[in-house]
């Protein structure tokens, strides 16, 4: 709808792949790392972009922003990742106006996730949005949509079951460690990698294994000693995964490197391993497929299971869009509001000059003129005006810009350009 644009000649866009299209090698190609997200800001600053957010998860890539083309927003993206415009072309997407305004708000609230009700995207959302005020790539529209889509989002878990269970990428992990792997209490698991996702297979692994041969392994030792501690779990240095790996039945990798970090020249196995690649872009190479004893199964694959827990999910959706749908018509309203509020400031004033006028004229012609009179009446009079014209523009079936253009016409007016 066009009356989404924050000028005149801006539209907002949501450009950007995920899971549905692309495969976890082509996500890898277009994932971006903090300090990647932080050149892409730049360079958009750089290019007289002024309001736009970027995300990336193991899931998508997207960047949310004014532009007066995508191919700009899309330009960003592939300059700063190893992606490239035709890999874009190949399994992305592009939303505009009201679209991409949808498409947040079902991110946000876990519609579109691969797990469905999968809230972590949220806080990366929100995350995104305070890198980019920070950055001063924020305006007024992209803030109260965030706000909404935040809103939502809470209102989404707090009062329908979509969220209900335990189900996630994690827990989707552990699952299969259970059913895949006999006497799991008495095997030896390795986590490699504490981060975000790290941090919550470690939790699943303690509360539903009821393993005590739990080993963890990070790059940076502290961030896994802090998590150990937790959990009174095993700590080894990294440089002892080759070690700790052959000593393994199960191997989860939830790292965040660019490239892959477990190879088959580093497995030397004597016994079967499972390994689980919790990562994007994919931190276990193919080439272990080729050791004997070796099974790898990747995230795409744990999220593509489902259970009972999913099934009820499922039946929560219609609730859930009912109250994006609420939420999302009090921002469509405002957003309405602001883009015909400078149009009707600039009518205000001119009415103002045209009484300002008259009452000159009528001070001059008149020695009685009661003007304290004259100034309550007509400035009454414009605020009936504006009103009118107000309520008309607010109207679902009314043709805002259309209308707005012939106002100004009419009045001859030039509103300033629509408030952020």
């Amino acid at each position: 709808m066009e009356h989404l644009n924050a000028a005149r000649h801006n539209s907002f866009y949501a450009v950007g792949l995920s899971y549905k299209k692309a495969d976890a090698a082509i996500r890898g190609k277009f994932s971006l790392d903090a300090a990647a997200k932080t050149r892409l800001l730049a360079q958009a600053r750089a290019e007289g972009i002024d309001s736009l957010i970027v995300t990336s998860t193991c899931n998508r890539t997207e960047i949310y922003g004014f532009s007066q083309h995508p191919f700009q927003l899309i330009k960003l993206l592939c300059d700063n990742s190893e992606g490239t415009v035709e890999d874009f072309q190949q399994v992305a997407y592009v939303h505009k106006n009201q679209e991409a305004v949808n498409h947040m708000f079902r991110v946000g609230t876990g519609l579109d996730s691969q797990i469905l009700g999968d809230f972590e995207i949220i806080s990366q959302i929100k995350n995104s949005f305070i890198e980019s005020k920070a950055a001063g790539l924020a305006n007024a529209f992209l803030e109260r949509l965030v706000n909404c889509v935040i809103q939502a989002s809470k209102k989404i878990k707090n009062e329908t079951g979509i969220s209900s269970g335990a189900t996630s990428v994690s827990f989707a992990s552990v699952q299969y460690i259970l059913k895949n792997v006999p006497d799991i209490g008495n095997k030896n698991i390795l986590l490699f990698g504490t981060g975000k996702i790290g941090r919550n297979t470690c939790e699943n692994l303690v509360k539903h294994t009821r393993n005590e041969h739990i080993t963890l392994i990070n790059r940076t030792k502290d961030k896994a000693e802090k998590i150990a501690g937790k959990f009174n779990l095993l700590v080894r240095d990294y440089a002892d995964l080759p070690l700790e790996i052959r000593k393994a039945d199960v191997l989860v990798v939830a790292t965040g490197a660019l490239n892959p970090t477990v190879d088959a020249a580093i497995l030397n196995l004597k016994k079967p391993l499972l390994i689980l690649d919790l990562s994007i872009p994919k931190n276990v190479s193919d080439d272990v497929r080729n050791i004997t004893g070796v099974t790898l199964v990747h995230l795409d694959a744990l999220s593509q299971m489902t259970d009972e827990t999913l099934e009820n999910r499922r039946r929560h959706i219609p609730a859930a869009e009912a109250i994006i749908a609420e939420i999302k018509a009090e921002f469509m309203t405002w957003t309405q509001a602001r883009k015909f509020a400078p149009t009707i400031n600039a009518l205000k004033e001119k009415l103002n000059h045209i009484k300002a006028a008259e009452l000159n004229f009528q001070r001059k012609k008149f020695s009685n003129f009661d003007e304290q009179q004259a100034e309550v009446i007509s400035d009454r009079i414009i605020q009936k005006i504006t009103t009118h014209f107000a309520n008309h523009l607010k109207k679902e079936n009314t043709m805002v810009d259309e209308s707005i253009e012939w106002i100004e016409k009419i009045f001859q007016i030039e509103a300033k350009n629509p408030v952020r």
